[in-house]
Parts: C-alpha cells; sequence; structure tokens
C-alpha cells in the first residue's frame, strides 16, 4: 500500500501548494511524466540515482515554470494550461524515449533508489515486516508530508502562500508579491509531482515505459480534493488510493474477474471525491483566478 501511495503523496502535495498559492495544478500527471522519464535517463547516464533524482527535480521545475507563465504572467486558462502541459510531457517523453532507447527499452542495470532498513522499526510486532525494511523515497515522501504542514501552516512563508490564494489583492496591498509566491508555489509543486514520477521509474519498477504514469497524476488531485487542502488528509487519501491499487494488484490470485474489476477502483474514488460526495470540499477562495496588479 505504501508503495503505491508514495508517488501519490508526492504529487498531491506539490498540487497542495501550488492550489493553496491560487494556481490549479492540473498539469501534474505531465509533470510526474517528466520526472519520470528524466529520472530514469539521468540514472543511467551518470550511473548514479541520486543524479537522477536531481535532474528530475530540474526537468519537474522546467515544465512547472511553464506552467506558472501562461497561468501567472499570460493570465491564460489554469485548466487548459494544465492540460496543455500534459500532452506536451506525454509527446515529448513518448519521443525521446523511442529516440533514445528503441524498442528494446531501458536498460536493466539502471541504479535504482536503494532500500532503508532500521533494526528498531524492524522488531516491531505486527508491523515490522512491513515498515522495518522500506524503498527510501517512502520515508522520504511521509517526510514531505509533515514538512509541508510545517511550512504551510507554521511559517511565515506559509502565511504568505494562503494569503495570496485566499486574498491575493489584500496580500499585495501589505507588500506580499503574489507574482513571485505563485511562481515560487507552482515550481515547488512541479518538483515534488517529478519526484514521484521518479519514484515510479527508479524506485519501483526500474524501468519507463510510455505514459507510464496512467492518470496517477489526476488521482494525486482527487486526493487533494479528499484531503480538503491539508496534508495529513491528504496523505490519508493518498493511502486509501494506494490500498486499492494494491487490492486490485493482489487479487489476481484469488480472482482475474474481481481483479479487473477492482483495477477501477481509484478512479471510482477519484469521481466521488471530484463529485464531492464524500462531503463538502472548500478550496482557497483565490484559486484558478489570474491576478491582475493594478
Amino acid at each position: 500500500m505504501l508503495r503505491y501511495a508514495t508517488p501519490l503523496t508526492f504529487a498531491a502535495i506539490g498540487g497542495l501548494f501550488s492550489e493553496r498559492s491560487g494556481v490549479v495544478n492540473i498539469g501534474l500527471e505531465g509533470m510526474m511524466l517528466t520526472g519520470a522519464f528524466f529520472g530514469i535517463w539521468g540514472a543511467d547516464r551518470t550511473s548514479s540515482w541520486v543524479l537522477g533524482l536531481l535532474i528530475a527535480l530540474a526537468a519537474g521545475a522546467l515544465m512547472a515554470l511553464v506552467h506558472a507563465f501562461f497561468a501567472i504572467h499570460l493570465r491564460a486558462d489554469q485548466i487548459i494550461g494544465g492540460t496543455a502541459i500534459n500532452f506536451l510531457a506525454l509527446g515529448v517523453t513518448g519521443y525521446l524515449f523511442i529516440d533514445i532507447y528503441g524498442q528494446e527499452g531501458t536498460p536493466t542495470d539502471i541504479p535504482a533508489i536503494p532500500e532503508v532498513s532500521i533494526p528498531l522499526l524492524r522488531d516491531v510486532p505486527f508491523v515490522g515486516d512491513v515498515v522495518g525494511q522500506m524503498n527510501l523515497m517512502i520515508w522520504l515522501a511521509l517526510l514531505t508530508v509533515l514538512l509541508a504542514w510545517v511550512v504551510i501552516f507554521k511559517t511565515p512563508v506559509g502565511l504568505r502562500i494562503r494569503a495570496v490564494g485566499e486574498q491575493p489583492r489584500a496580500a499585495d496591498t501589505v507588500g506580499i508579491s503574489v507574482f513571485k509566491v505563485r511562481y515560487a508555489a507552482v515550481i515547488v509543486s512541479g518538483m515534488l509531482a517529478a519526484l514521484g514520477g521518479a519514484y515510479l521509474s527508479i524506485g519501483f519498477v526500474n524501468s519507463f515505459g510510455e505514459n507510464m504514469t496512467a492518470g496517477r497524476g489526476f488521482i494525486a488531485l482527487a486526493a487533494l480534493i479528499f484531503g480538503n487542502w491539508r496534508p495529513f488528509p491528504t496523505l490519508a487519501a493518498c493511502l486509501l488510493f494506494g490500498f486499492s491499487s494494491a487490492l486490485a494488484q493482489r487479487l489476481p490470485v484469488y480472482s482475474d474477474s474481481a481483479a479487473v474489476l477492482f483495477q477501477a477502483l481509484p478512479y471510482v474514488l477519484t469521481l466521488i471525491a471530484v463529485a464531492g460526495l464524500i462531503g463538502r470540499s472548500i478550496p482557497p477562495a483565490a484559486v484558478g483566478r489570474p491576478y491582475k496588479k493594478q
């Protein structure tokens, strides 16, 4: 469950930063896909998974910068801009994948993100076997949730982000640069989404395939709505989606037909979240509204 929830958690927390600042980031899917490709490409070219992660971060930041420019400076429709980012990422990564790796696909000896073994946790009854040895990125995702809560709700930086996402005009009048805060928040969202993608390619399956994110960016957005734009409830929603994905992967052992049905469960949960059937979610007041300085 944690392995399936990890890429969603990175992307959803990234979306949290962007949307708390007032910018809808439906391009998380494309930013994840970009991170997945450039993560494994970087690890392959440098023979280092650390450098692979750094290259994925840079690629995700670049994609987010494009989205931010259209959404913030050009005041373009943020939904359309995010959709364009998704198509751009699909086309660019698909072309580069075929051009660089061809039909043979990525090599099998690319350095992977390692597992981390914690002896004290490994000895805990019942859960020790589960949490005693996990991929490094799973721990990093959990730490990211905690850091996001601290930054958003306990620091002046978070106060500025929430201010421009709720009342940008009022924030501007007290000297907060709405443009700078929104640019920074969107770029952070792209970098976190790229980390989620890089975990998929060099931490989970250790390979890359065209469109391998398969809608996880949209599921992360649904988790963000489930979580009412708050870090810990968003993590809980990601774990729920991760559980449903893990269940769908396990069921073929018992029933092929049930497994096919349960593979649709994450998307059904996404529809429930978007439709608001679990209760009313209240987004930041200015999310999706371009700001024009007067």
